[in-house]
């Protein structure tokens, strides 16, 4: 997909343009065959006066990809990187237009939600991973919209609605975008998972994917169809900030359930493979996503806890779509904002 800003993005090109502008000159000629073939393969077009500015951000980022994985291969990182096609994106860039999650106050949404309780009863299995069992859908891709926590909301109800009914469907995202805005959600500038949630008990029902296709785009106005109802929900369960215990049990005992992470990092951004684990992730969460299952990676005579995590930036991102985040220490808040849908 060529990437053409729109009025709105433009204006996130003003700082790190005025930055990289002197770097276009100072172009490495030994990488006119990479770019061009990324470019190829990506479909990448621009106008020739940007062309200049994105191959400069492009070779930035290869140079910090590669300095990585050189550091991965000497053991100092547990994860790989590599060029995706978001390689042309600053990190400003990448977390004003990709990363839409709002976070909830201490209060949380409706004032009247349980937490979720965690039992000290029964075991937990080893690993889970609820592809395996049919409850997940493929790897969606959100493009240049803030819609995470939509994608990670169907995500959740798909999960349910295969639960109840034994059917996998692909839910609306766009539904939700258009909907939901008095709840304070925003389309393609971020949104509430929980709000998402709400829409969906309030509204009686969410449309398919098929019906209510995806725009990346704010629609602002609502398409839905009562008629090809494909979802409900009658509540939603919320999850005690930080507490992974209470998430393992959530997952173990409902299905996927909705996450949100601290996906501001560079690193975050180029994930290719292995248990991401990262010093500068912090506990500010700002990306949703969805919780799929859990295990452990056996390398060298370590065991390595992760969390299976499914992402919304395509199968061309991560292990194909998907993330193993480091499990047992809150990595990247992955438990501050955890949430899912109830019938």
């Amino acid at each position: 997909m060529p990437f053409t800003p729109q009025a709105g993005e433009m204006q996130l090109l003003v700082g790190p343009l005025v930055v990289l502008l002197g770097l276009a000159g100072a172009l490495d000629p030994a990488l006119e065959e990479g770019w061009r073939g990324w470019k190829s393969f990506h479909a990448k077009e621009y106008p020739e006066e940007e062309e200049a500015f994105r191959r400069a951000v492009w070779e930035k980022n290869l140079q910090r990809i590669e300095h990585h994985n050189l550091e991965s291969s000497l053991g100092k990182h547990s994860y790989r990187l590599e060029m995706n096609h978001l390689g042309d994106l600053t990190d400003e860039e990448f977390n004003q237009l990709l990363n839409g999650f709002l976070t909830d106050g201490p209060e949380r949404p409706g004032g009247k939600e349980a937490l979720f309780q965690a039992s000290a009863a029964g075991e937990i299995p080893k690993e889970v991973d609820w592809r395996t069992k049919g409850y997940v859908t493929p790897v969606k891709n959100q493009g240049h919209c803030g819609s995470c926590w939509a994608f990670s909301a169907t995500g959740a109800l798909e999960g349910l609605v295969f639960k109840n009914t034994g059917k996998l469907v692909s839910l609306s995202k766009q539904n939700l975008m258009d909907c939901s805005r008095s709840l304070g959600n925003n389309g393609c500038h971020g949104g509430f998972i929980t709000r998402a949630f709400q829409y969906v008990r309030d509204n009686g029902g969410l449309n398919s994917e098929l019906v209510y296709p995806y725009l990346e785009r704010d629609e602002f106005s609502c398409h839905y169809n009562p008629r090809d109802k494909a979802a409900n929900c009658t509540s939603f369960q919320l999850l005690p900030q930080g507490n992974e215990a209470a998430l393992e049990q959530a997952v173990v005992n409902v299905g996927p359930v909705s996450v949100a992470v601290d996906a501001s990092t560079f690193q975050f951004h180029f994930y290719k493979s292995g248990v991401f684990a990262n010093s500068w992730c912090s506990q500010r969460v700002n990306h949703a996503m969805l919780a799929v299952g859990y295990g452990t990676h056996q390398e060298g005579g370590k065991s390595t806890a992760y969390w299976l995590i499914k992402n919304s930036w395509s199968e061309q991102w991560g292990e194909k779509g998907y993330i193993r985040l480091l499990k047992g220490v809150n990595q990247c808040g992955v438990a501050n904002q955890a949430s899912y849908p109830i019938l």
